[in-house]
């Protein structure tokens, strides 16, 4: 199959310094972060890759990238063969919008508090000139709400008449307003109490089947990965380090920074099987380590590691980016 999403080489620097003036009279240099380092993945039509990894290792980054709300600093994303950031600067720009959509991680920033979610669900209608009628909006709307578990009479409410979990589904009915193709899910569920993430993801699941849509979800929950993801890429201070099928990355994970973040999951079944939490502090990012940015935290570390950064490699089946790996000390 082909991909409909491929990224190539992306990566985003912020410039962080201070202000000049601070700079000149303090003789401060100027900082800059590489949020997101040459990162390279590619998504098929209908499936859904997870990104994981600690807070701030760049995949709410990666995801914004992606539809465009940040322009990349080198590399490109291509939808669907096109270069997106060529299209979005051309005239078919909002033909473009239209196929993908975003889900914000916070439903209680993302919806407006002063709109009605009639307007809230119907604004993307009303952009793309899908419906113009207001009658016509409204019936749609009611649909869209009912597609995601939720009552047709609920146009006429406002935001702060719902739960976090209700306003979420409100977030993914404005999202499949347009009818896309592509979804690029930030953190979803993060906000939600764990009943309500369960409801959530179902309903994602049910409609990636009944209308083929194709989802980056963004993540840090392994427990919500596993129940939604069909590949797994995992990042850490903006570089991916190990992508694999879902089954292959849970039962035999390659990376040791992927054994860290699974070894940290409660062990509900009492396996007995030794277990290693997560060791140590992400680095500073304005500061980050030589060679391969995970070397000081981790248990197989030698002095390749500390001077030469790891390319990510295909390895049996698995992209690893890995000396220990590479030279099957692990």
């Amino acid at each position: 199959m082909t991909a409909l999403v491929e990224v190539k080489g992306l990566s985003k620097v912020f410039d962080v310094s201070a202000p000049w003036l601070n700079r000149v009279v303090e003789g401060k240099p100027r900082q800059f972060v590489h949020a997101v380092d040459g990162v390279s993945f590619e998504i098929e039509r209908g499936k859904t890759l997870a990104l994981v990894g600690e807070s701030g290792c760049g995949k709410s980054t990666v995801a914004r990238l992606l539809v465009g709300l940040y322009g990349p600093t080198a590399g490109e994303v291509r939808f669907d063969g096109e270069d997106t950031a060529a299209v979005l600067k051309s005239p078919r720009a909002r033909a473009l919008r239209k196929r993908m959509q975003m889900i914000f991680q916070d439903p209680y920033a993302s919806l407006n508090p002063r709109w009605r979610v009639r307007d809230i669900v119907g604004e993307p209608l009303r952009e793309h000139g899908l419906i113009s009628d207001a009658g016509g909006i409204e019936d749609k709307v009611a649909d869209l709400l009912q597609s995601v578990g939720l009552a047709a009479a609920d146009v006429q409410k406002f935001p702060h008449q719902f739960s976090g979990g209700q306003r979420q589904r409100i977030s993914i009915a404005r999202a499949l307003a347009t009818q896309p193709e592509f979804l690029v899910c930030d953190e979803p569920t993060s906000a939600l109490d764990v009943s309500v993430q369960a409801q959530v993801l179902n309903i994602m699941k049910d409609l990636q089947r009944e209308r083929g849509l194709t989802y980056l979800f963004i993540s840090h929950n392994l427990a919500v990965v596993r129940h939604v993801a069909d590949e797994v890429g995992v990042m850490y201070l903006g570089r991916l380090v190990e992508q694999a099928p879902k089954r292959q990355l849970f039962e035999a994970p390659r990376h040791p920074y992927t054994r860290m973040l699974l070894d940290a999951i409660p062990d509900i079944q009492m396996t007995g099987r030794a277990r290693t939490p997560v060791q140590g502090e992400v680095p500073n990012p304005l500061n980050p380590p030589t060679g391969c940015a995970f070397h000081p935290r981790c248990p197989h570390a030698n002095a390749r590691c500390s001077s030469e950064r790891p390319e990510l490699r295909t390895i049996g089946g698995i992209r690893v980016s890995c000396h220990a790996v590479e030279e099957g000390r692990l």
